[in-house]
């Protein structure tokens, strides 16, 4: 016989079961919307080029259409702080896709075809592996190309399904591919826009008819919380003279707050120069003395000294102007001109005659004066009245990397035989052990042009 009380305990324990099973299910999705029904292409439309879309078995599928330029299908809505999580698949490396965030769409932008323009998290199979990184879309270009952030390259899987994750809440845009913290970045331009899906402009017939595909599309906009990135990541800020809540946290600091010359003094005196150099309007600039190198306020340097650090700093040329910035600088050397020290060149390679002295280009923008070329692509130049964005980093082992708006453009390592070799071809070669010093000054110089700087900011590596 049956025990009747056994399965009535039973039904209420399935019972309860079920309760705390269906609670959890809508507590986990609590606050998420989804954006695409799995059916069909309602709440979204197509704009820019002419690419096909279609729902195929609960997937939005892109495909690439012969000479189309950048096609994209967008969010009828708009949408300012969120959290948006999706599946994409990318199913060749010579196809390119990506999701917009906070975007706008210009009716009359190329020659009336129409213009989607704002942030991208990028989708790129291609050999240099920059998905996740982040493109500003028919405006600024790249903002986070991941040779800032190198180890998470690898995240995004050509022909699989990868899920991705943006964050863009207040003033910063975070994104993940597979769970791996892949751009940052601080940004004051669109507080909202459309979500937008992409399908890259193709005009090789191997590309196409190659297809991208999209699922799982949902959005929070509301009790956000904003998932923490790990320590160490370089963060991309674009408001000038700050330091982001995380950038705090990872020990960076400003050399320039922006308002004052603390931190900076004269590389010939104990204070700072009482001519030739202006700050205004959070600008740090050594003005013109028709070329003359360091005839008026001559070199600043920071007043602390640096062993290994991360530096970062924006500057502004005016046309043929010449600058530097120099690290390592002991202030030992007896000089006329210049201090003597590493140097990161600030230079119009256009205009300035300097671009075509040394040896293979080595004088020229972004170069380690006098020893090694930077090795860098037009597109990521900006153009002279334009800021540009360096970086010089120096590890404690003493590999030492340039960097040009984002991309890495030389390495070397510091006190190597192969560096003495070209310490002993180059002008320095009269200093013995040349930028081979533990530690030294961060040094800006005076080379007689007007030149801008801004953004300043150092963390030091252990």
């Amino acid at each position: 016989m049956i025990n009747k009380t056994k399965i009535f305990l039973f039904a209420v324990a399935f019972f309860i079961s079920g309760i705390a099973n269906s609670s959890f299910a809508q507590s986990s999705s609590k606050g998420w919307q989804s954006l695409f029904n799995g059916k069909d292409l309602t709440g979204w439309k197509r704009l820019a080029g002419t690419a096909d879309y279609k729902v195929e078995n609960g997937v939005i599928v892109g495909t690439t259409v012969m000479n189309s330029g950048n096609t994209f299908l967008v969010t009828e809505k708009e949408y300012g702080d969120f959290i948006l999580e999706l599946d994409a698949k990318v199913e060749s490396v010579v196809s390119n896709s990506g999701v917009q965030t906070r975007s706008h769409f210009d009716s009359s932008g190329n020659n009336g075809k129409g213009k989607v323009y704002g942030r991208q998290c990028e989708f790129d199979p291609s050999a240099r592996k920059w998905s996740g990184g982040i493109y500003d879309e028919g405006r600024r270009d790249w903002l986070y190309p991941l040779e800032l952030n190198p180890t998470a390259k690898n995240a995004f899987k050509v022909g699989e399904y990868n899920h991705v994750k943006i964050e863009c809440i207040g003033n910063e845009m975070k994104t993940w591919i597979n769970g791996i913290p892949t751009a940052f970045v601080v940004d004051t331009v669109d507080q909202k826009g459309f979500i937008g899906l992409q399908v890259h402009g193709i005009t090789k017939e191997e590309q196409a008819n190659k297809k991208v595909y999209f699922k799982n599309i949902k959005i929070k906009t509301s009790n956000l919380s904003p998932q923490a990135f790990p320590a160490g990541i370089y963060v991309v800020n674009n408001v000038p003279n700050n330091l982001s809540g995380y950038e705090k946290k990872d020990n960076w600091k400003l050399l320039f707050d922006g308002k004052t010359s603390n931190g900076w003094r004269s590389a010939t005196q104990s204070a700072f120069p009482k001519k030739g150099w202006q700050i205004k309007n959070g600008i740090f600039t050594v003005l013109s003395a028709d070329g003359k190198e360091a005839a008026n306020g001559g070199d600043i340097v920071t007043k602390d000294m640096y062993k290994a650090f991360d530096l970062s700093f924006e500057f502004k040329l005016t046309p043929g102007a010449n600058s530097g910035v120099k690290y390592f600088v002991t202030l030992d050397e007896k000089t006329k001109g210049s201090a003597i020290g590493l140097e990161y060149q600030v230079l119009d390679d256009e205009r300035h005659p300097d671009a075509k002295l040394g040896r293979d280009g080595d004088r020229t923008l972004a170069s380690l004066y006098d020893l090694i070329k930077a090795d860098k692509s037009p597109r990521f130049t900006h153009p002279i009245g334009q800021w540009n964005k360096g970086r010089v980093v120096v590890y404690p082992n003493n590999h030492v990397e340039h960097y040009l708006n984002g991309i890495k453009v030389l390495e070397y390592e510091r006190g190597s035989k192969a560096f003495k070799d070209l310490v002993a071809m180059s002008k320095y070669k009269v200093w013995p052990d040349f930028g081979e010093a533990k530690e030294g000054h961060i040094l800006l110089q005076d080379h007689g042009n007007e030149v801008s700087f801004r953004s300043i900011k150092i963390k030091t590596l252990n």
